[in-house]
């Protein structure tokens, strides 16, 4: 049976529009939405938009990084998923709540310090039969990858690496060595956001290749990667066009009175189809 995987940094729920003059201290600080002339950069609570984004798209297995981790489980309801979570960094201890309502009312000020969770979806004829866990860094910040077998066989590993690119080079070869061994043959998808150009780390995913069997990185430029073993490459791993993940403007019109379109975090989605067998 084919899988179609989708892997998404959340950027913790927050648009990044094109225009970066938008980008205000205005807006960051008093939450007042910004207008120019081909978009609105918003700062309200934006879960119904990525619910309706992410709901809306065609994959079986999808991983998120930077994900509020208070979204988790609606989340996981408007998809009809089975959820995996794996809180990252800043998740502090007794303070989850105030992080929560902050974050609700005000996601680009207090932007990543409202705590950060890679979460694997899962939807279909299949669910989750195992989930672990495995931290790859704990400095500078908390480092996670979650593991997840499916009740078919097929194994996600699913991490944000760091972003300074020694350490995230590191944590790869690593999160490699630690997911083959948690798949132990069974097919596995090891995505994420690796903070990795292949033009710039060519030997880290070459040795993930030949050691791994794990292939086919999104691009020589991409940083984002939805790599495979045990699986055929039916459609490789693309970047979605910045236009599927717009959302018209929450809070209103401009003063033409267009809706402007908001561009929901600042990674593209990747996406790709696999199938049974091994053949590349």
């Amino acid at each position: 049976m084919a899988v179609r995987a989708l892997s998404w940094n959340l950027f913790h729920g927050r648009d990044h529009p094109p225009e970066p003059e938008l980008l205000t201290w205005r807006s960051r600080l008093l939450g007042r939405t910004e207008r120019g002339a081909s978009h609105a950069q918003v700062n309200v609570d934006l879960r119904p938009r990525f619910e309706s984004v992410i709901a809306g798209a065609d994959w079986d297995v999808a991983l998120l990084q930077e994900c509020p981790p208070r979204w988790a489980e609606r989340l996981a309801t408007a998809c009809a998923a089975d959820p995996h979570l794996a809180p990252t960094s800043r998740n502090l201890p007794r303070l989850g709540r105030a992080q929560a309502l902050v974050a609700n009312r005000n996601p680009d000020l207090i932007a990543s310090w409202e705590g950060g969770s890679n979460l694997t979806l899962v939807r279909g004829a299949t669910g989750i039969g195992e989930r672990r866990s495995f931290r790859l860094a704990l400095r500078p910040e908390r480092r996670v990858m979650a593991l997840t077998r499916l009740d078919d066989g097929l194994c996600v590993a699913n991490l944000h690496a760091s972003a300074d690119r020694a350490r995230a080079e590191g944590e790869l070869v690593e999160a490699g060595r630690i997911a083959s061994g948690f798949a132990a043959g069974s097919p596995l998808i090891l995505g994420g956001d690796f903070n990795l150009r292949p033009a710039l780390s060519r030997r880290v995913f070459e040795h993930l290749e030949s050691e791994h069997g794990l292939r086919a990185p999104t691009g020589d430029r991409a940083i984002d990667h939805l790599l495979v073993s045990g699986l055929e490459i039916i459609e490789p791993a693309a970047q979605w066009a910045p236009e599927r993940r717009e959302v018209p403007d929450p809070t209103g019109f401009d003063r033409v009175g267009r809706r402007l379109p908001v561009r929901l975090s600042d990674h593209a989605p990747v996406e790709a189809l696999f199938g049974p067998g091994a053949g590349g």
